[in-house]
């Protein structure tokens, strides 16, 4: 992709060098990209479908660590994060534009790394990187990516729309990318007081991964076609399974039953969380960075998402004013707190 491997400094290209530099090894797929990049704007063809489009922002020791964050992955993690949320309308990413801001530590190397996994991820994802910009910040780097997707008119799904009765249903599973965060947290603090200390990831490559790697559930969006199922709310789970029921149920006017039994949470999730004495029902509800999709869809629609290894239903909608709560695996009743993702 890029062949650069030594440190060069930004200077000897300046901005609009960088630009071609960066664009030049990008490569159109989607069937609505008229244009890319290279000009004042892409030029998109809609043909009759819906446009959806979002935006969302990465900042350095905000939402990210470079201490234990390969800048590869964080390309790959900024482009997928935006796919999520057009994933979260039941539409399909097609293109996206991707704005970068660093200060002078970041060598044209450091950006070709970042720069490579976001075009990894729009290879895997065929989704074409139409446009953006770059500047020089005094302090850190900042990503900026918009994403743009697309879905026949009447098939797009936004969070209000549940209705009594329906499933409340979530792909994948929840709390990796928390545990993962807290295992990565935990090694840097042994690495900062020691530095001969190596860290020690081994043997959990999955809940790491759920944290740098996250993956789009483009892959629902095309089941729930195949199946010709449309959900009638969603949302991704980016801030918490609690905030984003919360959301839901703000949006569609209903409240949620779910059933702590039916919480979908992997091995490696339950035994870190064991570990750190976290409940791996909090990790679940309350951890952020999942990138999951939280949907609901008629009970008519059961028999069509019942036998799918990668669908749980959790859960139920009921009528306003009955409060969001979790039934425990013992049958108590306990009031759902949106307390989601809080950024250190």
């Amino acid at each position: 992709m890029f062949e650069n491997k030594e440190k060069t400094s930004i200077d000897k290209l300046g901005e609009f060098g960088l630009i071609d530099h960066l664009t030049s090894v990008i490569e159109l797929s989607s069937q609505h990209t008229v244009l890319g990049t290279g000009d004042d704007g892409a030029l998109l063809d809609a043909k009759g479908k819906q446009i959806v489009i979002s935006t969302d922002s990465l900042v350095e020791n905000v939402h990210f660590d470079m201490m234990y964050t390969p800048l590869k992955h964080l390309g790959y993690k900024a482009a997928v994060a935006n796919f999520s949320d057009i994933c979260a309308m039941n539409a399909v990413p097609e293109q996206i534009t991707v704005s970068i801001s660093f200060s002078s530590k970041y060598t044209l190397e450091s950006i070709e790394e970042l720069y490579s996994g976001i075009l990894i991820a729009c290879k895997k994802y065929k989704v074409d990187l139409v446009g953006g910009d770059t500047c020089t910040i005094p302090n850190g780097l900042v990503i900026n990516v918009t994403a743009i997707g697309y879905q026949d008119a009447g098939k797009e799904v936004k969070r209000g729309g549940a209705k009594e009765g329906d499933l409340l249903c979530v792909t994948g599973d929840l709390g990796g990318a928390f545990m993962g965060l807290q295992l990565l947290e935990r090694e840097k603090r042994v690495f900062l007081e020691n530095k001969e200390m190596k860290p020690d990831l081994q043997d959990h490559d999955y809940i790491v991964g759920r944290q740098l790697r996250p993956e789009a559930r483009v892959d629902l969006v095309n089941m729930l076609a195949e199946h010709e199922i449309i959900p009638t709310s969603m949302i991704d789970v980016s801030d918490g399974l609690s905030s984003e029921i919360f959301h839901l149920s703000k949006h569609s006017e209903v409240d949620f039953a779910v059933y702590e039994d039916k919480l979908p949470i992997d091995q490696d999730t339950y035994n870190m969380a064991m570990e750190f004495g976290i409940d791996p029902t909090t990790a679940a509800l309350n951890g952020g960075e999942d990138y999951e999709i939280l949907f609901t869809i008629p009970q008519s629609d059961y028999d069509k998402v019942k036998n799918s290894q990668d669908i749980s239903v959790i859960g139920y909608a009921r009528e306003k004013g009955m409060k969001n709560q979790l039934i425990s695996k013992s049958g108590n009743v306990h009031d759902l707190q949106a307390q989601g993702w809080q950024h250190e």
